[in-house]
């Protein structure tokens, strides 16, 4: 279960500040957003796949403490990336 170059470059361009940008907090939530509804589907189908939950939920924890370091820096930034990926709805 993994991007695409062409997808990763797609949210890469929307939410990064340059081409290269992957490290910003804005990025990294889209990424991993994207990896999480993803798997969401994946887990419709196999519902017994406890191994890929582990990584769900690891995932879901980090996307959390980036937001949270967010909200915490830039509450503009934050509350932008909350609205555009439709996150806290």
């Amino acid at each position: 279960m993994s991007f695409s170059e062409q997808d990763k470059s797609k949210i890469i361009k929307e939410f990064g500040y340059s081409e290269t940008d992957t490290g910003s907090p804005e990025v990294q939530i889209a990424l991993l957003t994207s990896d999480i509804q993803r798997l969401t589907e994946h887990f419709k189908t196999h519902k017994q796949d406890n191994h890929s939950r582990r990584g769900l939920i690891r995932k879901v924890n980090l996307r959390r403490s980036l937001l949270s370091y967010l909200n915490k820096k830039d509450h503009k930034r934050y509350a932008k990336v909350i609205s555009v990926l439709n996150l806290r709805g």
